[in-house]
């Protein structure tokens, strides 16, 4: 929503459009199941192909009862002429950056890693600034906004191989090892990154949650489609 409107270098840009007004209210006004319950009644689905419902991959994922859960962004987007992550990556990277810290809050998880394509260096560079910025900030890291909640992200470079576009094959090559799709079950959201609950998100669908929140669900096509779907 922010491409061409924006300095993505400048973290005051953003929050000048509204920018991390969706992490503080969850933050401060919000318990994670509402965030979900939020994300659900939007009907947003996955923008990747899959078509999964969000909101219903992130409640998987916060029923786990265990102490590490990791976020992770779908950078990668191998097809041929594809433009669509790039494009929100290197116009509005604090976009994916607030709503993966939206999604530690919600599923319990301090750690999210976004997987992007190293032949896209424009998008590297700024999303290495925004975080940067985010951090200097004090929203991103271990008092996010003062509220205690602590939550952190990192970049991983993809080497070009197609097949890291399937979700189990990026958490494999993010752990260091060939990227190589595993058998499910058990889903990410089960057993994932190393081992662990995992949700992976693609640039696109993320990129739609800060306005959710402050919009609200009914606020966004979404909902419309839903129930148009039943």
């Amino acid at each position: 929503r922010n491409c061409g409107r924006i300095d993505p270098e400048n973290i005051d840009e953003y929050i000048a459009y509204g920018g991390y007004e969706a992490l503080g209210k969850v933050l401060t006004e919000m318990e994670p199941e509402d965030v979900i319950k939020t994300i659900k009644d939007s009907g947003l689905r996955g923008r990747g192909g899959g078509g999964f419902p969000a909101g219903v991959k992130w409640q998987f994922a916060a029923e786990q009862q265990v102490k590490e859960k990791y976020v992770c962004c779908n950078a990668d987007e191998g097809d041929p002429g594809a433009f669509m992550d790039r494009s929100v990556l290197e116009g509005d990277p604090h976009a994916v950056i607030e709503a993966m810290a939206i999604a530690g809050y919600a599923i319990g998880s301090d750690q999210g890693f976004v997987y992007v394509r190293a032949e896209y260096p424009i998008a590297v560079q700024r999303l290495t600034i925004a975080i940067e910025q985010a951090r200097e900030y004090g929203l991103l890291g271990d008092n996010v906004l003062g509220t205690g909640f602590k939550f952190d992200l990192d970049i991983r470079l993809g080497a070009g191989a197609f097949v890291c576009g399937e979700e189990t094959a990026l958490m494999t090559s993010i752990e260091g090892n060939r990227g190589e799709p595993r058998l499910k079950p058990p889903f990410p959201a089960v057993e994932g990154l190393f081992g662990e609950p995992t949700i992976l998100n693609n640039v696109e669908t993320l990129s739609n949650i800060p306005q959710i929140i402050t919009k609200g669900p009914e606020s966004v096509s979404y909902t419309h489609l839903r129930a148009h779907e039943t």
